[in-house]
């Protein structure tokens, strides 16, 4: 039975991102271009956790402050079903990349993109994304469902914030040596892979890097343990099961390893570096919330 949620991260959030707007705003006092650009903020937590259910409460407690406030998923921008099929087909060996998930699997100038229009506050399309599409493979929905967002011109009410949330936003690329260390270290699932395909998948993240600078403060919410992410899938699928009332919707806990062992590698690859820290520049621009199994915050640590 999945744990019922209880929002006790936007308490905790909303302070941290009032302060970071407010020294936003002091350092675009002397633009010559107002509105200054929306601050930018990343948002990281493992799948399950509880992410996507937070940002609603967060933009909602912005929003009622005056705050305007926008909400993008990196999901939204995986590559089209097209695209994730040539990528598997190119490289067929390489499980990692025979679903979408992983870095390599997203649309990295198309995210570029987006994020420009939205610092300059010009015309913006966020695109859709349906999981449930190709039997559950997925696919980007067409442009004319896409989301506008300053479309009147100079907007009336620009944004002030931007959170783009996800399981991998602020990983960042490690040396191949490194990769290889930690391959041949014990771990739950890199071993499952061969190692020139752990260091494709990190080459690939270096592309993501050209956002994760944009990044004006970020969220993490950690876990005390990240194998706690099995057990999180795992209820996922059984309140759908009771949702629908139909015991044989979702996956069976055999597929629930499988697709979690999917994205496990990159947890085992880049966590370290995140909990280290995001920013070598901006200190106290990073927020990292641990929570225990039942997924509220034991600790709050302040980067």
């Amino acid at each position: 039975m999945a744990t019922p949620f209880t929002d006790d991260k936007s308490p905790i959030c909303i302070p941290f991102i009032l302060n970071r707007l407010q020294l936003h705003h002091q350092a675009n006092a002397s633009s010559s271009n107002p509105p200054p650009p929306p601050l930018i903020i990343g948002l990281n937590g493992l799948q399950g956790v509880g992410k996507s259910t937070l940002v609603g409460p967060l933009a909602e407690a912005l929003e009622r402050k005056g705050i305007p406030t926008l909400v993008c998923s990196i999901d939204d921008f995986y590559l089209t079903h097209e695209q994730q099929l040539a990528l598997a087909r190119e490289n067929p060996e390489n499980a990692l990349w025979q679903v979408r998930g992983e870095p390599g699997t997203h649309d990295i100038p198309l995210l570029k993109s987006v994020f420009s229009s939205l610092l300059t506050h010009t015309p913006t399309s966020i695109p859709q994304y349906d999981k449930a599409l190709f039997s559950g493979q997925g696919g980007r929905l067409p442009a004319s469902t896409w989301k506008q967002v300053n479309q009147q011109q100079p907007p009336q009410n620009p944004l002030q914030v931007v959170i783009l949330e996800g399981w991998c936003i602020g990983f960042r690329p490690i040396s191949p040596e490194a990769i290889a260390a930690k391959h041949s270290a014990p771990s739950r699932t890199l071993q499952q892979h061969r190692l020139e395909h752990l260091l494709a998948i990190n080459e690939k993240l270096g592309e993501y890097d050209d956002v994760t600078h944009l990044f004006d403060a970020f969220l993490h919410i950690d876990s005390e343990d990240t194998e706690y992410v099995y057990g999180w899938r795992q209820e996922q699928e059984d309140y759908l099961r009771l949702a629908r009332g139909d015991p044989n919707a979702g996956m069976t806990k055999e597929q629930v390893v499988k697709f979690v062992d999917a994205y496990y590698p990159a947890y085992e690859l880049y966590s370290e570096g995140l909990r280290n820290g995001l920013f070598t520049d901006k200190p106290g621009a990073q927020l990292r919330m641990v929570v225990g199994r039942d997924r509220k915050v034991k600790q709050v640590i302040e980067i």
